[in-house]
């Protein structure tokens, strides 16, 4: 842990010194309670020159541009604004000019994580980001003040914004950092400067834009640029890519698994479906009992990098387990629900890759039900030219599951699913097809039955999510 942890506020001279901009207008002393880069999440407050108030961060991007919105920002009453040319009427506004908003952003963002003297744990991986940050901030919690990026906030935008929230004085920081192209990963460090490390897994989310596995996990392994031997990187120990990288890493490793040894290792793992999954595990700092109402072998090992890191940290043994029990699904990461007629619903619909539904489509095999096993599974997206092989290895996964209905669901690369699963052997008749989600909806719905289970996934574009909206609505 860090040495010491301080709270601080963010004013305008603060900002300025920050970013190297000018204070052209406004009381350096102006403090800012919040940061925003959209002007429509301002908070209207009294028109006055002392108070505190928002900071609007004018950014460029491909559709608009911040400094188009100024006006509003100025007219609900912001208290400063970033900005790489100052509006003609600041009103009571602090006016602090940058070459660059988007830099400026992002070197206040790493100036306020240097300053709070937080501990701060970065998490990548092809999937699971979100569910392992919320099991580190959960286990950490018996005995830390922790704070967590909400929602996807991992890029080059979202993360300085959470590490603002630094100022606040959180003990521990944990943040999970996203890409989708090499490099991005390398710039998300610099900029959180993480204390530990943890890389979950390697897998073909975003496979169109690198080509390779191989590809991929190179881009994951920036997680490790400037690691010193100060640093803690925890690491799957049964994913042999992330292995590789780790090995040639300076840090002090730290390894979770269930297949490959591991300094932190489940055995005598009972897996439930999507029921549940229990392990006992072995650690350095003493015997660890998991029972978890998280689904699948993917979720266990996410809770063992979280164990990893709370253990690392100091945390209990037993708190560590107490805390891992109380976790539940992200919503649309994998929820259970059961529905008015008394089918059970995954909702798994925030996004897809091929490693991630063949996963989901075994824990639905190993789950028990009355009823029939119903597979809605929708176009992944980002797949490049291997997009149809790829799905009709998962239509195959879905038949091979034993699956009683396989509802597929996009565009041409979607054909790939009714191929594969008719191919291994599941009767066409117990396939359907359809265009868009929004067309599926009503149908998916209508079909559903007392006892059945059915399983929701597919890329954020395809919007599965409709799918599972309806039938909590009606089914």
């Amino acid at each position: 842990m860090s040495a010491s942890v301080s709270a601080f506020v963010l004013t305008a001279g603060l900002v300025a010194e920050a970013t190297g901009g000018h204070l052209v207008s406004g009381d350096p002393g102006r403090i800012f309670d919040r940061v925003v880069i959209d002007s429509r999440t301002i908070i209207a407050a009294p028109v006055s020159a002392h108070t505190p108030g928002t900071l609007f961060v004018a950014l460029r991007g491909e559709a608009s541009d911040g400094h188009a919105f100024l006006p509003d920002a100025i007219a609900r009453g912001v208290a400063g604004v970033l900005v790489s040319s100052p509006p003609l009427e600041p009103g009571h506004a602090a006016v602090i000019v940058v070459p660059d908003p988007l830099a400026a952003l992002q070197r206040l963002g790493r100036e306020v994580r240097r300053r709070s003297g937080a501990t701060v744990v970065a998490i990548t991986g092809s999937a699971g980001k979100t569910t392992t940050k919320e099991a580190v901030a959960r286990c950490l919690a018996p005995r830390y003040r922790v704070f967590r990026n909400e929602g996807n906030l991992n890029n080059h935008i979202g993360l300085p914004l959470s590490l603002l929230e630094l100022r606040h004085g959180p003990d521990v920081a944990v943040v999970e950092l996203g890409m989708n192209h090499a490099r991005e990963i390398s710039e998300l460090v610099a900029l959180a400067s993480p204390d530990v490390r943890v890389w979950i897994n390697v897998g073909n989310a975003h496979i169109g834009h690198f080509g390779s596995l191989e590809a991929i996990a190179d881009a994951k392994a920036e997680i490790l640029d400037g690691a010193t031997a100060a640093t803690v990187v925890v690491a799957n120990a049964d994913d042999p890519l992330v292995m590789r990288h780790v090995r040639r890493c300076p840090a002090r490793v730290r390894t979770f698994g269930v297949d490959a040894r591991a300094d932190v290792q489940a055995m005598r793992v009972e897996d439930h479906g999507f029921d549940g999954i229990s392990a006992e595990v072995s650690t350095p700092w003493g015997p660890l009992a998991l029972s978890l109402a998280l689904a699948g072998r993917p979720n266990l090992l996410n809770v063992l990098a979280a164990a990893t890191v709370a253990l690392e940290l100091g945390v209990p043994a037993a708190d560590v387990s107490r805390a891992a029990a109380g976790l539940t699904a992200v919503d649309r990461r994998g929820a259970l629900i059961t529905l008015a007629n008394g089918a059970r619903l995954v909702d798994d619909s925030y996004n897809a890759s091929p490693a991630a539904v063949r996963v989901m489509l075994a824990t639905l095999a190993a789950t028990r039900t009355g009823g029939r096993r119903i597979a809605v599974l929708g176009e992944m997206l980002e797949l490049g030219d291997a997009a149809k092989a790829l799905h009709a290895d998962t239509g195959r996964a879905a038949a091979e599951a034993g699956v009683d209905l396989l509802v597929a669901i996009g565009g041409p690369a979607a054909d790939g699913l009714v191929e594969g699963a008719r191919q291994a052997g599941l009767d066409a008749a117990r396939i359907l097809r359809f265009a868009d989600s929004a067309s599926a909806a009503g149908p998916v719905a209508a079909l559903v039955r007392a006892g059945d289970l059915v399983l929701v996934k597919g890329s954020n574009g395809t919007r599965t999510n409709l799918v599972a909206n309806r039938l909590r609505e009606v089914a």
